[in-house]
C-alpha cells in the first residue's frame, strides 16, 4: 500500500512540473516573421532602346546627369548588390530577396529618399551606388604601419548603402539619363515632385540650376538648402564666441567615407559652406555668391478694405460707411445722420460767465492753500529750576 502511495505522489509531482511547459508558448522571431511584410512585387518595363552604342560623350553625360540625383525607393533596398536587366526581371527575387534583406540589412525602406552617390560603366553594366554603396572605400594606406601605428586610421563604420547593377544584354546602347531613370522606375521613382522641388521651380535660373545640381551657394536661405539637399541628418547649435553672443546653426549632410557637407547659417542665410571629400583638401566657401536681386524677399501684402485711395494717390477724406441700400439709392428724409452738438450763439452770455466757486475746505479752495498759523512752543520746566530766578542782564549774581 505504501509503495502505491509513493508511486502516485511521484507521478503527480511529474505532472505538476510538466504543466507550465505544456501551457506556455514560445514566440521566436525568425526570418519568415521578420520579412513577412516586405513586398517583392515587380513589374518589368517595356522601354524602346536605341540601337547605337554608347560613346564617350554619352558616358560623360550619364555620369554628369545621374550622379547626386535623388529619388524615392519603391521597394525595400538591401545592403548589397541587386541586378536589374533592362526591360527584364530583378535578381534576386521573391524569397531570396527577403532573405538578402534579413541577412545583410535594409539600406532604405519603401518611400525613403535615396541618392545616387556613384556611377560607373563596366562593359554591358551600369553600376549605380545608392547612399554610399554597400562596400567601404578601400585605401591602400590602411595596410602601411610605422611602429605598429597605421598611416591611415580606419573609422570602422559599416556602409549602409545599396548597389543596383543595370545590365544591358548585348552592350549598353546610347541611352540618356531620363531613359535610365525610366528603366529604374520599378525600383526607384525619380519623377516624384515634392514641395521643395516645386518651390525650386519658382527660383531664378541660376538658383534653379544650383538646386537641380544639388549644390549650396553662400547666401541661400534654409528653404533653398532643403530643396537642394533635403532635410539635414544632423544639426548643431553653438555660440560664435563674439562680443554679441550670437548663436550659429550648422547642418551636416553625409557620413564618412561619403562626402560630408557642413552648411553654417547666420540667421536664415548660408554664411559658410565646407565640403570634406575623401582624399581631397577641405573646400571652404565663405564669400557671398548671390546678389540681392536673386534672393526673394519676404514680403507681406496688406489690403485695407475699409479705406480706398483718393484720385491723387492719397487716402480719401471720409470712407463710405457700410449700408444695406442699393447703389444709387437715396437715403430717406428721416434717416439718422451725424450727431448735432448744441452751439451757444449768444456771445454776451459767454463773456458774463463766472466760474463755479469751489467747495470750502476742498483742495480747490484758495483759502485752504494758506499756511497754518505759527504755534509757539514753551520749554518744559524741570523740578530743580522751581524757585530759582533767572539772572537779568547787566547784574552780578
Amino acid at each position: 500500500m505504501a509503495t502505491h502511495t509513493h508511486s502516485w505522489v511521484f507521478f503527480a509531482g511529474l505532472f505538476l512540473l510538466s504543466a507550465p511547459f505544456v501551457s506556455s508558448q514560445v514566440f521566436v522571431v525568425g526570418e519568415k516573421t521578420a520579412t513577412s511584410e516586405i513586398a517583392t512585387s515587380f513589374t518589368p518595363t517595356s522601354l524602346p532602346l536605341p540601337t547605337d552604342k554608347l560613346g564617350e560623350r554619352g558616358r560623360r553625360e550619364l555620369i554628369r546627369n545621374l550622379e547626386a540625383e535623388q529619388g524615392f525607393a519603391h521597394l525595400a533596398l538591401p545592403v548589397g548588390v541587386i541586378t536589374l536587366k533592362a526591360n527584364g526581371d530583378l535578381s534576386p527575387a521573391g524569397d531570396k530577396y527577403r532573405q538578402m534583406i534579413y541577412q545583410k540589412g535594409e539600406a532604405a525602406g519603401p518611400g525613403d529618399r535615396v541618392m545616387v552617390t556613384a556611377l560607373s560603366i563596366k562593359g554591358d553594366q551600369l553600376v549605380i551606388d545608392l547612399n554610399g554603396g554597400p562596400y567601404a572605400k578601400h585605401r591602400f594606406l590602411s595596410h602601411i604601419q610605422f611602429n605598429d601605428n597605421p598611416v591611415a586610421a580606419t573609422t570602422g563604420e559599416r556602409p549602409m548603402g545599396s548597389r543596383i547593377t543595370l545590365v544591358f544584354p548585348g552592350g549598353i546602347p546610347d541611352v540618356s539619363a531620363p531613359e535610365v531613370k525610366a528603366l529604374l522606375a520599378p525600383v526607384i521613382d525619380f519623377g516624384v515632385k515634392s514641395g521643395a522641388q516645386a518651390y525650386a521651380d519658382t527660383l531664378p535660373p541660376r538658383l534653379r540650376d544650383a538646386v537641380a545640381a544639388h549644390e549650396v551657394l553662400v547666401g541661400m536661405n534654409q528653404r533653398m538648402v532643403i530643396a537642394s539637399l533635403g532635410a539635414p541628418e544632423r544639426k548643431v547649435r553653438e555660440e560664435s564666441g563674439d562680443a554679441n553672443g550670437a548663436v550659429y546653426e550648422e547642418w551636416i549632410y553625409g557620413h564618412v567615407p561619403q562626402t560630408v557637407k557642413f552648411i553654417r547659417f547666420k540667421g536664415d542665410r548660408v554664411s559658410v559652406v565646407e565640403i570634406a571629400e575623401l582624399g581631397k583638401p577641405l573646400q571652404i566657401h565663405d564669400k557671398n555668391e548671390l546678389e540681392d536681386a536673386e534672393v526673394p524677399a519676404n514680403t507681406r501684402v496688406i489690403a485695407m478694405g475699409d479705406k480706398a485711395p483718393g484720385k491723387d494717390g492719397g487716402d480719401s477724406a471720409a470712407p463710405t460707411p457700410p449700408t444695406l441700400r442699393l447703389p444709387g439709392e437715396a437715403a430717406p428724409a428721416n434717416a439718422q445722420g451725424k450727431v448735432q452738438y448744441p452751439t451757444d450763439k449768444d456771445a454776451s452770455r459767454q463773456a458774463n460767465r463766472q466760474p463755479i466757486p469751489a467747495v470750502p475746505g476742498s483742495p480747490a479752495d484758495p483759502q485752504s492753500q494758506a499756511p497754518p498759523p505759527s504755534v509757539q512752543t514753551t520749554q518744559p520746566v524741570r523740578p530743580q529750576d522751581i524757585g530759582r530766578q533767572a539772572p537779568s542782564l547787566g547784574t552780578q549774581p
